[in-house]
């Protein structure tokens, strides 16, 4: 999947023209993208659109204006956007109440190292979590969003458009079990199929 590059990003002027349109677009965007595991997991699929929307709600929110910042954000969230027969995800752990979730997230250190990708009865993936994610063993806590990406092989690629796909998390402490929901599945075969 193509990049951002600096000419695909809009100045803060011009992106404020679009932004409610672009909102509501990544909206419903990400609905067909997210997967929720068990009561306090959500993936959300990562894309190019969603990446880009993302880069730009930050240039917004930094009021960025020069350059080097903007490149910096760009070469900082390309990380998100998958590479051919890759998923990209972003896994939020999601406990509302302080108290709840200052006694839960020492116990789900590690979470990120414990999520699969069963394609029909032939694959399992394990998910590989970018370096932020190990920061959970040296601070004994796990922290509240993941990047992970699945590489598959070209033969697991053609088992996903074929098979059923399910999503497991198999953490000693939590875990969770979901199928990816057809219309899910369509976006992600869009992924797995481009370059």
């Amino acid at each position: 999947m193509k990049k951002i590059e600096m000419a695909d990003i809009l100045n803060i002027y011009e992106y404020e023209k679009v932004r409610e349109e672009k909102r509501k677009e990544v909206i419903e965007l990400k609905k067909r993208r997210r997967l929720f595991l068990g009561d306090l997991v959500h993936l959300v699929f990562e894309n190019r659109k969603t990446v880009w929307f993302q880069i730009q709600e930050m240039i917004r929110a930094e009021r960025m204006v020069k350059d080097e910042e903007i490149k910096q954000e760009i070469e900082i969230y390309n990380e998100l956007i998958p590479d051919k027969n890759e998923l990209s995800i972003t896994m939020f752990i999601e406990i509302p109440d302080e108290a709840e979730r200052k006694k839960l997230l020492p116990q789900l250190v590690g979470i990120h190292d414990h999520l699969w990708l069963h394609i029909g009865n032939r694959y399992s993936v394990r998910a590989v979590a970018d370096e932020r994610s190990q920061r959970d063993y040296q601070y004994g806590k796990a922290a509240v969003v993941h990047f992970l990406k699945l590489s598959l092989t070209p033969e697991q690629v053609k088992a996903f458009i074929e098979s059923p796909v399910k999503v497991e998390i198999n953490h000693p402490n939590y875990k969770a079990l979901a199928d990816i929901p057809e219309e899910v599945k369509k976006e992600l075969i869009k992924d797995l199929e481009s370059d």
